[in-house]
């Protein structure tokens, strides 16, 4: 049988925590060590802010390294890195990408012509 009454409580397992940070840096502070207490904030802050930085930096690296052209034999769009050489995803093409653009790999001796319609 429900009474109506309600209890509230707070849990002050993870207030303890943070109290005792803000005791230690006010106390720190008190005795001339401040910089101390800047100096590991710092360092928590850099220590949090990190994996940020880390997922920046690489889809940043990615961006820069990641070509997207047209192959040159399907005309069908493709992804790939710079400087690498692959087989183009539709129609097996083997290709390499330079400067941004994809190129055909042909065997050595071989001449590579383009038909021009008029």
């Amino acid at each position: 049988m429900h009474t109506g009454r309600r209890t509230y409580s707070i849990a002050v397992q993870g207030w303890v925590f943070w109290i005792g940070v803000i005791l230690c840096a006010l106390v720190l502070k008190w005795t001339g060590l401040g910089w101390l207490a800047l100096g590991l904030l710092a360092l928590l802050v850099f220590l949090l802010s990190l994996p940020i930085l880390v997922v920046l930096g690489f889809r940043w690296w990615a961006d820069h390294l990641l070509t997207t052209a047209t192959c040159p034999v399907c005309q069908q769009d493709s992804q790939a890195m710079e400087g690498q050489r692959f087989h183009c995803p539709h129609c097996e093409a083997p290709l390499y990408v330079a400067d941004g653009l994809f190129y055909r790999q042909s065997v050595a001796g071989t001449i590579d012509i383009d038909c021009v319609e008029e």
